[in-house]
């Protein structure tokens, strides 16, 4: 792929890293109780998890897309940034990748209060977080751990976003994407 095909998803990839550390760095929109109890664990958490899920068929991890999604957002933060590679086979379905990340998403929600999370996916990994937004709703309590949704080649896009991270999500293609 030559630089100019390049070009659009450079520029989607900085829109959803400028609109992410923004919602990163900016206050949760419903603050923590005085009253939660803060794990002893939580002295290790980090400020920010991204929590990603890779595209068709990408070896396990975060894939390419998450890796320099996780890249830009260190170096605009000025946070400490975890990485968690949703756990799910990348071929044909979604639905457990969905799964992984729910359930990674409340146990961190537990075990690191203070954490703001950043969630997304490529490719198939998008269709994964959707899902996870849409049919596998977070308990309320949890969605305010949610900072931003971040989904690159989303195959459900002309749904738009789930209502509860409507204000919270950016879903980027690249021109003449047929997705």
């Amino acid at each position: 792929m030559g630089p100019i095909a390049m070009a659009p998803r450079v520029l989607s990839l900085a829109a959803a890293v400028a609109l992410a550390a923004v919602l990163v760095i900016a206050p949760a929109a419903q603050p923590f109780s005085s009253a939660t109890l803060i794990p002893a664990a939580s002295a290790a958490c980090p400020d920010v998890e991204v929590v990603f899920a890779r595209g068709r068929q990408e070896p396990p991890g975060v894939g390419a897309i998450g890796d320099a999604l996780v890249n830009s957002l260190r170096s605009k933060v000025g946070l400490s940034v975890g990485v968690y590679g949703v756990n799910y086979p990348a071929d044909l379905g979604a639905a457990s990748g969905a799964s992984d990340m729910s359930s990674h998403v409340q146990s961190m929600a537990r075990s690191c209060p203070n954490t703001r999370m950043v969630l997304g996916g490529y490719s198939l990994g998008a269709t994964a977080a959707d899902l996870m937004t849409r049919a596998d709703p977070l308990p309320p309590d949890v969605n305010q751990h949610v900072a931003a949704v971040v989904l690159f080649g989303n195959g459900a896009k002309r749904l738009g976003p789930a209502p509860a991270f409507a204000g919270r999500t950016i879903d980027q293609c690249a021109d003449g994407d047929p997705i």
